[in-house]
């Protein structure tokens, strides 16, 4: 009886994008990955901060996601790190993602890198961008958030 794998570790995760951008839906999606690429994802050798998403003749594709050349690798490693991705994902979701990134201020991003049941996935989140009084509103917001938290942790400290 084969066991099925639990979900890996995240491999990596654009962290800026949820400052930027408010994340209204998100997708998950295979990456077409080539030589040992793989083996170097597996290790953390991966970076999607500067890395943004298109849809071109019906197919998905992310740029400018670096992944690190394997250091054992042999003549399959890929000569850039940086190139463009194939992403794998249905027609329909295609469609839909196509439809909702056309609007005015929308854009496709991605999110974070990470392992599921053996393969690499993406986390792709369509987003429209944060003006710079949002941004300010977002940190005020959890600015609070933390006081809140920090002022219970106080009050539980002297309750004991």
């Amino acid at each position: 009886m084969a066991t099925k794998k639990a979900d890996g570790k995240l491999l990596a995760q654009n962290k800026k994008a949820s400052h930027d951008y408010f994340i209204e839906d998100t997708y998950e999606c295979g990456l077409v990955l080539t030589g040992t690429e793989i083996k170097s994802l597996r290790a953390g050798k991966a970076n999607i901060g500067d890395s943004f998403s298109t849809i071109r003749n019906g197919e998905a594709f992310v740029h400018n996601m670096h992944i690190s050349p394997f250091e054992q690798g042999n003549r399959s490693n890929p000569e850039d790190p940086t190139r463009t991705r194939k992403l794998l994902l249905k027609k329909v979701q295609i469609a839909k993602i196509l439809g909702q990134a056309k609007q005015e201020g929308y854009t496709v991003v991605p999110l974070k890198v990470y392992i599921r049941n053996g393969y690499a996935k993406l986390l792709i989140g369509i987003g429209k961008g944060k003006k710079q009084y949002d941004k300010r509103e977002s940190a005020a917001k959890k600015d609070a958030q933390r006081d809140i938290q920090r002022a219970l942790r106080e009050k539980q400290k002297i309750a004991r």
